[in-house]
């Protein structure tokens, strides 16, 4: 994503899922690199890069409220807002982050840039805490290892308990989900399967005439499920087709896409060894076998790398 810290990717299903806006680089948000973006390097001596960490920023004060998972806030300033992001909610916020001793690895603010990304598209914590905010709001938020990037995080994320101040600034209401498919817990008579294990079936035939290939970028719009029925991400929800390489994606996804012509729209049904595993090591992926609706809107060769 073109984005800062907090996001795990932005669930995506995608390793490297990136709408249009995204790949434009004009949506700014919270993602998957702990390195200063290169705006912040160019800013002024009068504006400051760094922002010093709070006093409290290795454990929450006596007077923070604490969830039973082990998050804590501090209301630091009470908005005017009514209603609360859902987790499908588009979200625009200032914030910026600091380890437990005091380093601050990103900053929108430190940026000059509001962050925008869906909800349940960062780490649990943030999902989590968004959802208690209105409008305005500016807190102070602890958030435990478990609850961010862990105690030994992959490459680049911090560690440990994350300290966050965040204002929520807008959000923009999701459409509703669509409804969770019938046969969600497990394939159809009627599916076809790849020798792997992937499991798909046509669900409206489109007019295209060829195929995805590994060379090319696609725009689709998807829709994914957990087997329990629990939706975890959609590009529909999001308003907003989805435009991504072949092959910057779970296995599962780059090998159904090129089972697909122009205007398909499928079901498949991803194992786990083709999706994230039954143990996720990536924050905030799903788990097992996943079930997603794809509909492949257009097809477009990858740009050569002029060298």
């Amino acid at each position: 994503m073109r984005t800062a810290l907090v996001l795990p990717l932005a669930l995506l299903v995608l390793s490297a899922c990136v709408t249009k806006k995204e790949a434009a680089g004009t949506d700014a948000g919270p993602a998957a690199s702990s390195a200063p973006s290169a705006s912040s390097a160019r800013t002024s001596a009068m504006e400051p890069t760094v922002i010093a960490a709070p006093p409290d920023v290795a454990d929450p004060p006596p007077d923070a409220q604490k969830a039973s998972d082990g998050l804590a806030w501090k209301v630091l300033t009470a908005g005017t807002g009514k209603d609360h992001p859902g987790p499908f909610d588009r979200v625009v916020v200032h914030y910026t982050g600091w380890t437990k001793d005091g380093r601050m690895f990103d900053s929108s603010v430190a940026r000059h840039q509001a962050a925008t990304f869906p909800v349940n598209g960062v780490i649990s914590g943030w999902t989590e805490a968004l959802q208690k905010m209105v409008v305005g709001d500016k807190w102070r938020v602890w958030i435990p290892a478990k609850l961010a990037y862990g105690d030994m995080p992959r490459m680049g994320m911090p560690a440990g308990q994350l300290t966050f101040e965040i204002e929520l600034v807008d959000f923009k209401k999701s459409p509703p989900p669509p409804p969770v498919p019938p046969d969600v817990k497990a394939p159809p008579p009627n599916a076809k399967k790849t020798a792997d294990g992937l499991a798909y079936r046509l669900l409206k035939a489109g007019t295209g005439k060829v195929s995805p290939t590994p060379n090319d970028v696609v725009t689709v719009n998807y829709t994914g499920w957990t087997t329990e029925g629990k939706m975890f991400d959609s590009s529909v929800v999001r308003g907003e087709p989805a435009h991504f390489p072949v092959t910057a994606v779970i296995k599962g996804w780059t090998e159904g896409l090129q089972l697909m012509k122009v205007g398909d729209q499928m079901r498949f049904w991803i194992p786990a060894s083709l999706a994230y595993g039954d143990k996720p090591t990536r924050p905030g992926a799903p788990a097992g076998m996943l079930v997603f609706d794809v509909e492949l809107l257009a097809i477009h060769p990858r740009m050569p790398v002029i060298r």
